[in-house]
């Protein structure tokens, strides 16, 4: 359901001890069942596959107290598929609920100032990668070259981080300075040194304390804490972790190139 003057839509999912019954797909499988009167019809009018459809089904009918759909014999064309009087009322009280849901939201929606930021945020924390580190930040400087494009991001006042994207990228992403971005970089990919005032050839250094190391059966992930309750992870050998004779709280580096950033919107 979606608020026509925000474009906000709301979702409503019902969960029945911890596992998902009703919501989305399944109410309007349900519905299709019941205007189409066959299992094969209504899979495909939703966009399943016939087994997948009987799967949740299945798992409807074994959830709830009575079941939601029944086969049905007999009949001018041999039987079918229906929703029982039970699966009829869920989906009206589902719907309902959808809707009272949906107002609740406008009117959160129309009360919350700064409801732009607070959908921002949202955004932010929504995003799944496999990335361990990721960073969100604002185009600083962008400089484009005959093949790549240097890109600066400043993730807040004291820290930044350099990319290197084709310009192919470049165009695709449409970046420019003061465009928002996320910075992910993998945790393999960010060496450590304990030489804080070191020259290196990569072009990110993020410096702060060890806060964390978690020893693995082969490597082990070291944290490090930087300004502004942000941090950093490493994935190192055990070698390198005894050959640093890092330990919580000492202080480190963490080095990695600009090629090794990948940046997202």
């Amino acid at each position: 359901m979606e608020n026509k003057k925000s474009g906000l839509k709301a979702r409503l999912l019902l969960e029945k001890d911890g596992t998902s019954f009703l919501g989305g797909k399944r109410v309007e499988l349900l519905e299709a069942i019941e205007s189409c009167g066959s299992i094969n019809s209504a899979a495909k009018a939703v966009g399943m596959s016939y087994k997948g459809a009987w799967d949740v089904i299945d798992a409807m009918n074994n959830q709830s107290e009575k079941p939601l759909v029944v086969r049905t014999t007999g009949g001018r064309h041999g039987g079918g598929t229906a929703l029982t009087e039970h699966g009829r009322k869920i989906v009206a009280l589902f719907r309902q609920g959808e809707t009272e849901y949906q107002n609740i939201i406008d009117t959160l929606v129309a009360k919350m100032e700064h409801f732009d930021a607070f959908q921002q945020i949202v955004r932010r924390f929504s995003m799944r990668t496999s990335a361990r580190n990721q960073f969100f930040g604002r185009i600083t400087k962008l400089t484009r070259g005959a093949v790549n494009a240097d890109v600066r991001i400043g993730i807040d006042e004291k820290i930044g981080v350099a990319a290197v994207v084709t310009l192919e990228s470049a165009d695709l992403l449409g970046l420019a300075v003061g465009k928002e971005v996320y910075a992910l970089v993998k945790a393999p990919s960010v060496m450590l040194t304990t030489e804080i005032s070191g020259k290196f050839s990569a072009e990110n250094r993020l410096c702060g304390k060890v806060k964390r190391i978690h020893e693995g059966a082969v490597n082990s992930e070291v944290v490090l804490a930087l300004d502004g309750e942000k941090t950093v992870t490493s994935i190192v050998t055990h070698e390198t972790l005894g050959k640093l004779g890092l330990a919580e709280g000492m202080e480190a580096c963490a080095l990695f190139s600009a090629s090794s950033v990948i940046l997202a919107l």
